[in-house]
Parts: C-alpha cells; sequence; structure tokens
C-alpha cells in the first residue's frame, strides 16, 4: 500500500488541537526537527525559515539553536495549526506567517535568509515552485534542510525490514476494516515513490540549488507512538468513505491486536542543499 499522504485536512481545528498534543506526548516531530535544526548550521544565522512549520514543533527546534539575535519566521498555509502553535510556542523572535510554501518569496527578503528548515511536509508541496522559491530568499552560501519520509522516497533501512517480523498497525487496520465494513483495500500504487533522491536533485538543479549531502536515517518509536499518530484525523486510515469515529473504530480493535510497547522503525531521507556561492 502506497504511504498516506495527508495533504488536505490542515487547516481544520481538530487536526490542529490533535497534531499539538501529539507533539507533546510523543517524540517523533522533535527529534526530525532538532535533527534538521542541527544539520542547518545555525550558530552564525540572522534570519531563519521554518517552511510548512505547522504548530511550531521545527520552530522550537531552530530557535534553541539560533543565536539571540535571529529572526525565525515559521510559514504554513494552515492557519488552525498556527493557531495553535501562538498557543504554545511564545518566543519574541518568532513570526507566524500564514501562505503557503510556493509563495514563500513573497513573505521574506530575498537573498536574505540564512537557512530554510523543512520538517516531514516537502512532498506535499509543489516541489519545483519551492524549490525555486527557497534559491529566491536564501542568501549565497544559505542551506536548505529538509526530509522525505521513506515512502514517498523510495527508501527504507535494513533496520526497518528487520522490525517487521509481525504485521503491521497499518496491516491490522485493513483487516479490521475488511472485517467489520467490508473493506475492500484499493490496487497497490504501482507508479514508484512520489519524490525519490532522483527527483530531487533534478529539481535542485533546474533551481539553481546545489545537494551539498544526503542521508537515509532511522526514526525509532513504539506501536502505541504510531496508534496515536494515526488517530490525528488527516492520518487516520483507511481511506475511503469511513467517518472519523469508524475509523477510530478500527484503529482501536486493531490497536487491542497489538503489543504497545514493540519498537517500530521508519526511515527518512535528509537533504542538505545549498545556494552556491559566488551567485547574484
Amino acid at each position: 500500500m502506497a504511504p498516506h499522504d495527508a495533504v488536505l485536512g490542515w487547516d481544520e481545528g481538530s487536526t490542529a488541537e490533535a497534531y499539538a498534543a501529539f507533539t507533546r506526548d510523543y517524540p517523533m516531530y522533535s527529534a526530525t526537527s532538532r535533527d534538521l535544526a542541527e544539520r542547518a548550521h545555525l550558530a552564525g544565522s540572522r534570519l531563519v525559515v521554518d517552511l510548512c512549520g505547522g504548530a511550531g514543533a521545527t520552530a522550537e527546534a531552530i530557535l534553541a539553536l539560533a543565536p539571540a539575535q535571529a529572526r525565525v519566521v515559521s510559514l504554513d498555509s494552515a492557519a488552525a495549526m498556527q493557531r495553535v502553535g501562538r498557543r504554545t510556542v511564545s518566543d519574541a523572535r518568532l513570526t507566524w506567517v500564514t501562505a503557503s510554501a510556493e509563495d514563500l518569496a513573497d513573505h521574506v527578503p530575498a537573498g536574505g535568509v540564512d537557512a530554510v528548515v523543512c520538517n516531514s511536509a516537502i512532498w506535499k508541496t509543489h516541489v519545483p515552485d519551492v524549490f525555486a522559491a527557497v534559491r529566491q530568499v536564501l542568501r549565497p552560501g544559505g542551506l536548505f534542510v529538509f526530509n522525505v519520509g521513506g515512502g514517498f522516497a523510495g527508501v527504507r533501512l535494513d533496520d526497518e525490514k528487520a522490525g517487521r517480523t509481525k504485521p503491521s498497525l497499518n496491516s491490522l487496520i485493513q483487516q479490521v476494516a475488511a472485517r467489520d465494513y467490508g473493506y475492500t483495500p484499493p490496487p497497490s500504487d504501482e507508479t514508484g515513490p512520489k519524490l525519490p533522491l532522483e527527483a530531487v536533485a533534478e529539481h535542485m538543479s533546474a533551481a539553481g540549488l546545489s545537494v551539498l549531502d544526503t542521508e537515509i536515517v532511522a526514526q525509532h518509536g513504539t506501536v502505541a507512538e504510531k496508534a496515536a499518530w494515526l488517530s490525528i484525523p488527516v492520518f487516520a486510515r483507511p481511506d475511503g468513505d469511513f467517518t472519523h469515529t469508524q475509523r477510530m473504530d478500527i484503529l482501536s480493535k486493531a490497536y487491542a491486536l497489538t503489543s504497545p510497547d514493540a519498537p517500530t522503525v521508519t526511515s527518512w531521507l535528509v537533504v542538505v542543499a545549498e545556494r552556491p556561492w559566488g551567485e547574484r
């Protein structure tokens, strides 16, 4: 089954509140945010963009590493996510901008940004336009750091493969949905990964950015964390004509068949790119 691509639904209050609760209770977004922020080398930064920043988990990681005089802009198209973020992330250096990632260059000065960081979202955007906008706002030598979920990048570490000795929670969800609701899974997607490294490199080149480094990293969690993530409305499964209440019923029954503390491993492609020096 293709990975679940939650493009729509972020500007809903229920999603924003559930997402914020998840980031408070589980380490996935804080850990991936911290990883990206560290790779952005923020010690000398004056202006940093948290792209597709949601409720501010990545902005918090950036603020923890950025200098006291630095400014951080968290840009996201979902006002509901930012409303939650304004309640929970309080720092005078942070500015919230409600806009799409493709319109980034309309909201920050061209050539004035030291780093752009994007956690768990780049494949949800129109990538060529976003890369072009990032190149426009970065100063020469400025860094663009982002990650792509393994399913969307077409990468999977051996640790992830080795950890799948029992049916995954996703598989159990499909089984329960079929048993209790007559669900028939859609045909498997044979089109290949949405944003593999080869496509990233092509889009980077077209935008005038240079790839400095790539790495496939493992994110470790538990089945309990996975279940909590799947309870966020935009991630709830299965697809199809189900209410959220029905999806939560399916999730509860599938989760009861698991060991909550069982470890899970997911793979991520991490990319560090640069606007080359010597360009105007």
